[in-house]
């Protein structure tokens, strides 16, 4: 029997489905919610179903949600992957990107990523992780506007303004506590990911916000098992750029990155060699060496995730007496 592919566009109410069979191709559009998604796939098991969709955040919630029940190959794809993957293209609808999703994973689903649900604990500290960042988003634009309102001085307004500001501030930082203490408790009640929060945290420089952004975006070191990969994903593995005779240029860092990883990386590499560790003595003799500070700290920041990883795999804590070349 034919494998079945299915190419999913999402938004946030609705779905554009490809599907390519034996028929030919089928487009159909439903409603993004549980129900109508299960009442889909119920009329396909059985089958060798391979499906695909792009990272969508959230609004993939209600897919996974249902795909988790069925035996089927499903593969969640990074947007910035398809787009380059695609070429040349011309124009854009939902049921057009459903059908270069569905072309897309018939060629190459061989070469992708499965998808498999994360564990439940790994679930809850992403969507804690994402409600905290938005907080803090909020507050700093909070923030930035009290201090614009000292040139409302001459209208009496900036003092009143200032207060509600204020209070907003003080309110966000409050829920943005609660949601941190609600990660520890999840963390703590899980012994696996206690342990693999204790090893991360013993490498210098790591705190708990760099210990939890690493625990969901490797979703509990099952996603991402390599650490190669994973300083490719946060953006400090510098690559070369060469092409004949006449272009050759030093190697740079992609802008292709997890940003708020990356930052998070750098604020831990910053604190690292400030403290008395081996990372901080690599620092200094490279910057010794005449070595760029901020391309030393980079390979910091890049030591610093193959420490995770390493500690991970062997189950155990950072020593100090380790080597660094």
């Amino acid at each position: 029997m034919k494998k079945i592919f299915i190419g999913i566009d999402i938004s946030s109410k609705t779905l554009d489905i490809c599907l390519q069979s034996e028929q030919g191709l089928t487009h159909l559009s439903m409603a993004n919610q549980p129900k109508a998604i299960d009442g889909f796939f119920k009329k396909l098991t059985g089958q060798p179903v391979v499906v695909a969709m792009e990272n969508t955040g959230r609004y993939n919630w209600p897919l996974y949600q249902v795909l988790a029940q069925y035996d089927f190959q499903v593969y969640v794809l990074s947007a910035l992957h398809l787009k380059k993957s695609l070429g040349l293209i011309r124009g854009k609808t939902d049921k057009v990107d459903a059908q270069r999703i569905c072309h897309y994973i018939r060629k190459h689903y061989q070469d992708c990523l499965t998808w498999q649900p994360a564990q439940p604990t790994v679930q809850k500290i992403k969507v804690l992780l994402a409600q905290r960042l938005s907080r803090i988003k909020i507050k700093r634009m909070l923030i930035a506007q009290q201090a614009e309102f000292s040139l409302l001085k001459e209208l009496g307004l900036d003092q009143p303004l200032g207060k509600l500001n204020q209070q907003l501030i003080d309110s966000l930082q409050e829920q943005i506590q609660r949601l941190e203490e609600q990660i520890q408790q999840l963390i703590q009640a899980d012994e696996q990911t206690r342990k693999q929060a204790q090893f991360i945290s013993s490498v210098p420089g790591v705190g708990k916000v760099t210990c939890w952004m690493m625990l969901a975006r490797t979703e509990g070191f099952t996603l991402i098992t390599d650490p190669r990969k994973m300083a490719c994903y946060c953006g400090v593995v510098p690559f070369e750029h060469q092409s004949g005779s006449s272009l050759r240029r030093r190697p740079r860092v992609s802008h292709y990155a997890d940003k708020s990883m990356k930052s998070v990386l750098h604020m831990a590499a910053m604190r690292a060699v400030r403290l008395d560790n081996r990372l901080r003595d690599y620092y200094q003799r490279k910057v010794a060496e005449g070595k760029n500070k901020m391309s030393v700290l980079n390979a910091v920041r890049n030591k610093i995730i193959h420490l995770i990883f390493a500690l991970i795999k062997n189950q155990t804590t950072y020593q100090n007496n380790l080597h660094l070349s």
